[in-house]
């Protein structure tokens, strides 16, 4: 249950921030944790492709989120100019 609580967490977080730095503004609490549980997914990909590691602990998960999550939100804008 505390691994499921932190996951959503660090969601919450990745989200928020890449909310800020996409868009000037969050996407309210659940749009975040979305956002951010599936950046943590392709963020870790990127990641783990590119041979790179997050340094584990907290900070280390955030930052693989938040760049999966900013890479989300691009990739989605992308789509929908199309």
């Amino acid at each position: 249950m505390s691994a499921f609580l932190w996951f959503i967490i660090v969601g919450g977080i990745a989200g928020w921030l890449a909310g800020l730095v996409m868009k000037g503004g969050g996407y309210g609490i659940l749009g975040n944790i979305v956002i951010g549980i599936i950046g943590a997914v392709l963020g870790g990909w990127v990641f783990g492709v590119l041979g790179l590691g997050s340094g584990g602990g907290l900070i280390g998960s955030i930052l693989v989120a938040f760049v999966g999550a900013v890479i989300l939100i691009f990739l989605a804008r992308l789509i929908k100019r199309a």
